[in-house]
C-alpha cells in the first residue's frame, strides 16, 4: 500500500496555540493547490508542540475539514546511537544545501547577460 499525499510538519517551541491550526490549514491548502497531483490524497498537516494542550487542540480543530493533527515532542540533549548513523551530519546537510545555492546562483547568472 502506498500513501500518495504530502505531509506538512510544523515544529513549534512551547505550548499549542489555536492560531497554529489556521496557519497549518493555510499551508495544506497551498500544497494542495500548487503541488498535489489529481491522484494524490489531501495533504496531511501535523503540528508538533512541546505541550499540545489537548482541550485547546480539540476545540481548535473541531470544524477544520483538513486532516490536521497535534502532537507533543520532547527534546533530548543526546541523539541515540541508533539514530546517529541513520542521519546525515550537519556538515553533510550544509554541503548538500550549498549545492542548491550554487546551482540557483549559476542559473540566475546565466539569465543576467550584460546588454551591449
Amino acid at each position: 500500500m502506498q500513501l500518495r499525499c504530502f505531509i506538512v510538519i510544523d515544529l513549534k517551541k512551547g505550548a499549542f496555540k489555536p492560531d497554529y491550526a489556521g496557519k497549518m490549514n493555510f499551508y495544506c491548502n497551498v500544497v494542495d493547490d500548487l503541488l498535489k497531483n489529481k491522484t494524490d490524497y489531501p495533504t496531511i498537516g501535523l503540528i508538533l508542540c512541546q505541550d499540545k494542550k489537548k482541550i485547546f487542540a480539540e476545540y481548535t480543530l473541531r470544524n477544520i475539514n483538513k486532516p490536521i493533527g497535534v502532537s507533543e515532542y520532547e527534546l533530548t540533549r543526546a541523539l541515540p546511537n541508533k539514530l546517529k548513523s541513520a542521519l546525515p551530519t550537519i556538515e553533510e546537510i550544509e554541503k548538500e544545501l550549498g549545492k542548491d545555492v550554487i546551482s540557483n546562483n549559476t542559473k540566475k547568472d546565466r539569465k543576467k547577460k550584460p546588454k551591449k
